[in-house]
């Protein structure tokens, strides 16, 4: 297969913002065998691109073909083949037949929400435009057994939202808002009205606190009319006892085995709409 000069256009497909490293499509250590592979990495720094790009002291850059920014912008960095996974444990993810993207990370921060969804969007367009399964997508750990890369993901979830991606786009784990958005993500409910017609994180907690409120009213209210009964029934038994012919604490005791078996279901409806 020649150089990878489609990867921009692939990167577009996930509707994230693509940047085009000047020189990228010619950038590599030669042609690319046919795709077979994805592999997944975590940088081990900050503001690494340049890293990626050019190489380090004893390994000439590219190091990968795309490197993905911690504010999940998607970097082409390289069209050929890149020093990205050697010695490889899987003849499916070989330098020279599998595409590398490096996410920036220092290997130990918590993922950014937006990177990691930019992170499987990439990878499943990935797998569309060469053909591959989403089990073809791998982390560094997985087939290099001296890698811990990329930290913290379970690998087998991010196949699975990869592969949902891969025939969902519009409506996969990449349309979920952030988690900070969430609070004020709309969707409409069948118990809404018209002053909170949709859920939202911050409202429906609201409501619970609303209706727990009601429940509670109603419970101590439940509460305070079995106590008010409970020493009527007393003054009764008491007083048919100072009649005589009756033991109080039989008669009692027969009167709370009957409470016992009494059941007290509590509903609460929400308000009709007006």
């Amino acid at each position: 297969m020649p150089w990878l000069t489609q990867l921009a256009d692939v990167a577009r497909r996930t509707g994230f913002e693509v940047v085009e490293e000047p020189g990228w499509r010619t950038r590599g250590h030669g042609e690319m065998y046919p795709i077979q592979g994805v592999v997944c990495h975590h940088t081990a720094g900050w503001n690494d691109l340049h890293v990626v790009r050019d190489g380090r002291p004893g390994l000439d850059g590219p190091l990968s073909q795309f490197w993905l920014s911690r504010r999940a912008k998607i970097h082409v960095v390289a069209a050929g083949k890149s020093w990205q996974n050697a010695p490889s444990t899987s003849r499916h993810h070989q330098n020279s037949n599998s595409i590398g993207i490096e996410a920036e990370n220092d290997g130990k921060t918590p993922w950014p929400a937006d990177q990691l969804r930019a992170f499987k969007a990439l990878s499943a367009e990935l797998c569309n435009e060469f053909g591959l399964t989403a089990s073809r997508v791998c982390g560094h750990k997985e087939v290099n057994t001296s890698k811990v890369d990329p930290h913290s993901l379970n690998m087998h979830q991010f196949r699975v939202d990869v592969a949902h991606l891969m025939t969902n786009p519009a409506n996969g784990v990449d349309d979920m808002p952030p988690p900070k958005d969430l609070w004020q993500y709309e969707l409409k409910v069948p118990y809404g009205d018209q002053e909170n017609p949709t859920w939202q994180a911050g409202n429906i907690l609201a409501n619970h606190g609303t209706w727990l409120r009601k429940i509670s009213g109603q419970l101590d209210a439940a509460r305070i009319r079995e106590e008010s009964q409970t020493a009527v029934i007393r003054e009764l038994a008491t007083a048919l006892g100072n009649a005589g012919g009756v033991d109080v604490d039989a008669f009692l005791a027969r009167i709370e085995q009957a409470l016992d078996r009494v059941t007290v279901q509590v509903s609460i409806s929400p308000e009709p709409e007006e």
